[in-house]
C-alpha cells in the first residue's frame, strides 16, 4: 500500500504532538516524514523529504506560514498544502486561495475534522495519480503522440539525415517552431525495474514524456520525441548562460518523476548549440551523459558540458567504435573498455578491409588517444614505454592478438590515469567551493547559488559533487562552518550575541540563537558561561 508522505510545520510542539498521537495515520493511507517549528526549518526538510503535502501554522517565527507556503509552491509545483490557523480573518483566507492551499482550516481542530481534511487532500492525490497511471489513458496517448510527419522530422535531425539548405523548407512544411535562439538535446533514460508488479516498460516510457510534456514545455518550448526506446527533449534556451538554470530544473524533473510516475530517470544533457543543424552534436553528446549515470547515478540531470572537456571534436569521428573506445576510456569501467577493444581489433581486422582502410581506422585512433592524452594532461609515448609513437608501434603488430593486448594496455593505463586525475579535478573543485565559504561566510547573502555562479556549473551537478567528497550537503556545511565561527567569537571576543548572528551570516539573531541551540543543545548566552565557568575551575 503506498503511503502519502505528510510533513507537519508549527512553532507549539503540543500541536503537533497531539495529531500524531490521535490520528491513526496508516489506516488513513499516510504516513509522517517529520515535523518542523518554523517555516525556514520545515523548507530544509521538504527539500530532504519531498513530502507530498505539508500543514502548517500561520503565525511562526522566522518565516510565517504563508510565506513557508510560497515558497513550497515555486520549488515543488505538485505539492499539497494545508493551513490551519487560529486567526478567522478574510485576508488570510483570501491569500491562501491564491496560493492554491488545499485546505484552511481553524483552530482548535477536533480528529474527526481532520480526518476528514486529510481524506479529501487523499482523493484528490489518488485522482492525479490514477490520471498518471491509467492504462487506457497511457494507451491512447501513445497511439495518439505527435504526428508521424513531426517525429520523422525530429529523428532526422538528431541522425543529421537533412541537409542544413532543406531544414528551413522542412520546418515550415510541417509547422515546427524551432526558433532558438540556442539549443541542446536532452536524453531522459528510464531504468527499468525487474519488480513484476511494475509498470509496463513502454507505458512508462509514455508516462514520463507525458509528464515532461505538461512540465517542461512552457519554460524551454520543448519537443519531446520516443526514438530508439528513449525519450529525446529539443529544448529552446534564449542565452547561453541559461544551461545552469535548465540543468538544474531537469533535476528536479528527475525527482518529480520519480515521485509521481515511480520511474528512475536519468536526463543526459548534451552541448549547447546555435543551429538546428548541429542538433545531431548535442544529441550525441546527451548520449554520452547518459552513459555517466555509472559515476553519478541516476535519478539527477547530467550535463556533458560539466563533466567532460567542452571540446566536442570527438563526436566528428567517421567510426563510432572509436568513440565508444574513448568514452569508456573516460568512464572507467574495464570490463566494458575491454569488450570495446574487442569489438574493434576483430572489425579491424576483418579480412573484408583494405589495408588502405585498416590504416586510415588505425591513424584515427591513434590522434584522437593523442588528443584525449592531451586534453589529460598525459604523455602517450611515455606510457608506451618505448621511444616510438603510439601509430608505428601499433602498425608493426603482426597479430590480431598482439594489437588487441597492446590496445588494451594502452588504454587501460590512460582510464586509470584520467580516473585518477578526474578524482584531482573534483578534490580541486570542492577545495574551492571551501574556499569561497571562508571568505564570504560572513555574508547574509552567501547561498549554493552563489558559489555555483563563481564555479559556473549548475546547482544540481555541484550537490553532487560537493556531498560526495565532504560527506554533507551545501547547507549543512555552510551552517557548520558559522556555528564554528560563532563559538570562537564567542570564546575570545567580549561581543554581545546579535553583533556575533551578523558577523556569521544571519539577518535575525533570534533565528541565529534557534540553531545554535540546535547545533549545541544550549544558548550561545549559556555555551559561553559554561566555557567561562569550566575556565575558572581549571
Amino acid at each position: 500500500m503506498k503511503y502519502y508522505s505528510v510533513l507537519l510545520v508549527d512553532d507549539e510542539e503540543e500541536v503537533f504532538q497531539v495529531m500524531m498521537k490521535k490520528l491513526d495515520w496508516e489506516k488513513m493511507g499516510f504516513q509522517v516524514a517529520g515535523y518542523a517549528r518554523n517555516g525556514m526549518e520545515a523548507l530544509e526538510m521538504a527539500e530532504i523529504y519531498q513530502p507530498d503535502i505539508v500543514m502548517t501554522d500561520i503565525k511562526m517565527p522566522y518565516m510565517d506560514g504563508l510565506t513557508l507556503c510560497r515558497k513550497l509552491k515555486e520549488m515543488y509545483e505538485k505539492v499539497k498544502v494545508i493551513i490551519f490557523s487560529g486567526f478567522d480573518e478574510f485576508e488570510y483566507a483570501k491569500e491562501a486561495i491564491k496560493i492554491e492551499a488545499e485546505e484552511y482550516i481553524l483552530k482548535p481542530v477536533n480528529s474527526d475534522e481532520l480526518c476528514e481534511v486529510f481524506q479529501r487532500v487523499k482523493n484528490n492525490l489518488d485522482k492525479e495519480l490514477d490520471e498518471k497511471r491509467n492504462i487506457e489513458k497511457l494507451k491512447k496517448y501513445y497511439q495518439d503522440s505527435l504526428p508521424m510527419m513531426k517525429e520523422g522530422f525530429y529523428t532526422a535531425l538528431l541522425d543529421g539525415r537533412i541537409p542544413d539548405h532543406q531544414i528551413e523548407k522542412y520546418m515550415i512544411n510541417y509547422q515546427v517552431d524551432l526558433k532558438g535562439p540556442f539549443f541542446t538535446v536532452t536524453v531522459l533514460h528510464i531504468s527499468h525495474s525487474d519488480d513484476e508488479n511494475a509498470m509496463e516498460p513502454v507505458l512508462l516510457t509514455v508516462s514520463v514524456k507525458n509528464l515532461a510534456d505538461e512540465h517542461l514545455t512552457d519554460f524551454w518550448k520543448v519537443k519531446t520525441v520516443l526514438y530508439l526506446g528513449e525519450i529525446v527533449v529539443i529544448s529552446q534556451l534564449s542565452n547561453p548562460e541559461e544551461i545552469n538554470r535548465f540543468t538544474d530544473h531537469m533535476d528536479k524533473f528527475c525527482k518529480m518523476a520519480k515521485r509521481v510516475c515511480n520511474a528512475s530517470v536519468t536526463a543526459g544533457i548534451g552541448y549547447l548549440c546555435s543551429e538546428v543543424g548541429q542538433l545531431q552534436i548535442s544529441y550525441r553528446g546527451a548520449q554520452d551523459a547518459v552513459s555517466y549515470r555509472i559515476l553519478y547515478g541516476n535519478v539527477r540531470a547530467i550535463n556533458i558540458a560539466e563533466i567532460e572537456s567542452q571540446d566536442g571534436s570527438d563526436l566528428h569521428g567517421e567510426e563510432m567504435m572509436i568513440q565508444d573506445i574513448l568514452k569508456q576510456i573516460r568512464l572507467g569501467d574495464r570490463d566494458e573498455l575491454h569488450e570495446t577493444v574487442y569489438r574493434f581489433t576483430n572489425r579491424l581486422s576483418d579480412a573484408r578491409n583494405s589495408i588502405r582502410k585498416y590504416r586510415i581506422l588505425l591513424m584515427q585512433l591513434t590522434a584522437e588517444l593523442y588528443r584525449v592524452s592531451n586534453d589529460n594532461d598525459l604523455n602517450l609515448d611515455e606510457l608506451l614505454g618505448r621511444n616510438t609513437d603510439a601509430y608505428e608501434m601499433l602498425l608493426g603488430l603482426e597479430t590480431s592478438e598482439e594489437l588487441q593486448n597492446r590496445l588494451l594496455e594502452l588504454c587501460l593505463e590512460m582510464q586509470k590515469q584520467i580516473a585518477g586525475e578526474r578524482q584531482d579535478n573534483t578534490k580541486s573543485f570542492v577545495k574551492k567551493a571551501v574556499e569561497y565559504v571562508k571568505d564570504n561566510f560572513a555574508d547574509k547573502e552567501l547561498s549554493i547559488e552563489n558559489v555555483c555562479g563563481y564555479l559556473n556549473v549548475s546547482t544540481a551537478y555541484f550537490s553532487t559533487v560537493f556531498k560526495k567528497e565532504t560527506g554533507k550537503t551545501f547547507g549543512n556545511y555552510l551552517t557548520d562552518y558559522r556555528m564554528e565561527k560563532a563559538v570562537d567569537l564567542l570564546i575570545n571576543k567580549e561581543e554581545k550575541t546579535y553583533i556575533i548572528a551578523e558577523q556569521v551570516g544571519y539577518f535575525d539573531p533570534n533565528y541565529f540563537s534557534y540553531v545554535f541551540k540546535k547545533q549545541y543543545g544550549i544558548s550561545p548566552s549559556k555555551y559561553k558561561q559554561e566555557r567561562i565557568n569550566t575556565g575558572r575551575s581549571e
